[in-house]
């Protein structure tokens, strides 16, 4: 199974994009959240360049070392938390799981609090419109260094390969979740968010008041921002009424494809 999930982890994690993006993508159409600020013809094209240049500038500076291989890695040599302590198998696998979600929700909270590392996550936060195309716009080098840092995390905590497997396909699908401009019914919101971040809870996050903008980091688990108080329930406006985006970049020019690649290099919006 190690060696399977190791050799097709590409494979596995495309289709459960590829299924995730068609799925959310109808709800989209079917049940709309907010009205679009701008057309799907002008954001999506820019939105699907962006993860295509991410994906493949990580299989060309780490063509042998996809998280899993590391993963494969540490087990191999004993190496990390899991590999240390004699645990049940579905323990290592479920605490790797929740121990790299807190991964990734502190990974987020620096990119919003130091300022070289915000320069390149605010072409996430540049989006006029928040739904699942938003969920897979970063830009290649935060990519990259979140790369870097899912193998440090990966690495401390020995996580067996099929922990790391089911998290980047869950990393990847709650991403397109949690951004979607999906509607859903209040009380079913109310119960999914007690677990996960929902979209109505992740939209909070793109808000262009500050203080709304940093709150809300989590991608799956919703228990890190209630636990570290960063837990925002609604936005001051209202759903329908709040501003998404950044004050300093709301021009047609400083949405094309290039201008986003080289976005962290221009002045202004400093934190």
């Amino acid at each position: 199974m190690t060696e399977f999930l190791t050799a097709h982890e590409p494979v596995l994690r495309l289709g459960a994009f590829l299924a995730v993006a068609l799925a959310m993508a109808g709800w989209e159409m079917l049940a709309p959240r907010r009205l679009l600020s701008r057309g799907r013809g002008r954001r999506w094209p820019v939105n699907a360049a962006m993860v295509v240049v991410d994906t493949a500038l990580v299989r060309l500076l780490f063509p042998a070392a996809v998280v899993a291989g590391i993963a494969t890695w540490t087990t191999a040599h004993g190496i990390g938390l899991f590999n240390l302590v004699a645990v049940p198998g579905v323990i290592a696998v479920v605490g790797s799981v929740i121990l790299l979600d807190l991964a990734i929700y502190a990974q987020h909270v620096a990119f919003h609090h130091f300022g070289p590392l915000w320069r390149l996550h605010r072409v996430h936060h540049m989006d006029l419109d928040v739904d699942f195309t938003t969920g897979i716009r970063f830009h290649p080098v935060e990519i990259v260094l979140s790369v870097l840092i899912k193998f440090a995390a990966v690495t401390a905590l020995g996580a067996p390969v099929v922990a790391v497997v089911a998290f980047e396909v869950l990393l990847n699908g709650s991403s397109m979740f949690n951004h979607g401009n999906v509607r859903l019914p209040r009380g079913m919101e109310w119960l999914l968010r007690s677990l996960v971040v929902t979209p109505d809870m992740h939209r909070v996050h793109h808000s262009v008041v500050r203080a709304e903008t940093d709150s809300n980091f989590g991608f799956c688990l919703s228990i890190w921002d209630r636990l570290f108080g960063t837990y925002r329930d609604q936005p001051a406006a209202g759903h329908d009424a709040m501003t998404i985006g950044l004050p300093a970049f709301r021009e047609a020019s400083d949405h094309g494809f290039i201008a986003l690649l080289v976005n962290p290099w221009r002045a202004g919006a400093a934190r």
